[in-house]
């Protein structure tokens, strides 16, 4: 299918909406990671397996980030070819995606771990041990994209902007990548909450932690599914029915900038996950700036 069929996609006022959400996006992401890496990395005192997460959390959305103005690059162009650059750039791209899904749901799995079996973890949970795990899964997220990256060289291609090149194996590769992640999320997210859900609320502190912890959930779950469910809908569907019309490139086209959404989403787990961040955030805002915290984030007002 060529670009004269699928005009509509790339039309002007659409290709403006997309600069100027992906813009935002830009900014936005570059401020909130730049500021989480900075208070984990130099005000946290203690560092937690959650703090471990979080710090290459940030890292995997700066990939997305750094990758941005690339990609856009690469999709102004008619005819962006498979130059080393634009292969370097949708690499890049991607690590963002399928590091942030290994990371919640590694973020996930430790959490279950801690509420139902708090006492067999002991020996499975650590800072460093959350390490060689974040480790273990760069490794692999970056070497299942060689793999791709070998596999679409096959067929002529891996670059931004051409789909009719993606071959079965690849869609099913990355179609894997997320159902069996959001497998494990969905188990240890639903086990966490019924957990909190059956402990007695001895005081009024207890409910209210409680409540935060079962919020904390929802919000990791929430940020997985908003980012990361509609595009591979769209992927899982193209694969079954084997289509590759304009309406479904287009879907493909809007809900992959949905999912570049997550480099921004990925704070609600900085703010909602690590009471340290809260506190650390809070004593790095000038004095001109008045905080006061509520029962689950710091709202901050101006004078």
């Amino acid at each position: 299918m060529n670009n004269s069929t699928c005009a509509f996609t790339w039309s002007p006022p659409v290709r403006l909406i997309c600069y100027t959400y992906l813009g935002g996006l830009l900014v936005l992401g570059l401020l909130l990671n730049g500021l989480a890496l900075w208070v984990f990395c130099c005000r946290l005192r203690q560092w937690t397996e959650t703090h471990v997460y979080m710090v290459n959390l940030a890292a995997a959305d700066l990939c997305l980030l750094c990758a941005l103005p690339f990609m856009l690059f690469s999709l102004n162009q008619d005819d962006s070819g498979d130059t080393v650059f634009c292969q370097l750039s949708q690499g890049i791209y991607l690590v963002n995606r399928y590091m942030s899904i290994s990371l919640i749901t590694a973020i996930a799995l430790d959490r279950y771990l801690a509420v139902r079996h708090p006492l067999c973890s002991r020996g499975l949970r650590s800072p460093r041990k959350a390490g060689a795990v974040c480790a273990a899964l760069w490794v692999l997220v970056v070497s299942s994209l060689v793999l791709r990256w070998v596999l679409r060289e096959q067929e002529g291609g891996f670059c931004f902007g051409n789909p009719s090149r993606q071959n079965p194996q690849t869609v099913t590769f990355s179609l894997l990548g997320f159902y069996l992640p959001l497998a494990v999320l969905a188990f240890c997210s639903l086990q966490v909450v019924t957990a909190l859900g059956r402990r007695p609320a001895a005081d009024t502190g207890q409910v209210e932690a409680t409540q935060k912890a079962v919020r904390m959930v929802w919000a990791n779950v929430v940020v997985f599914v908003v980012c990361f469910l509609p595009l591979h809908v769209v992927l899982t569907w193209r694969l079954a029915m084997g289509l590759s019309t304009c309406a479904l490139r287009g879907a493909l086209s809007v809900t992959s900038r949905i999912s570049d959404a997550n480099c921004c989403l990925d704070a609600i787990c900085y703010y909602y996950i690590t009471k340290e961040f809260q506190e650390a955030s809070a004593l790095a805002r000038p004095p001109a700036v008045k905080a006061h915290k509520s029962q689950d984030s710091i709202c901050v007002t101006l004078p």
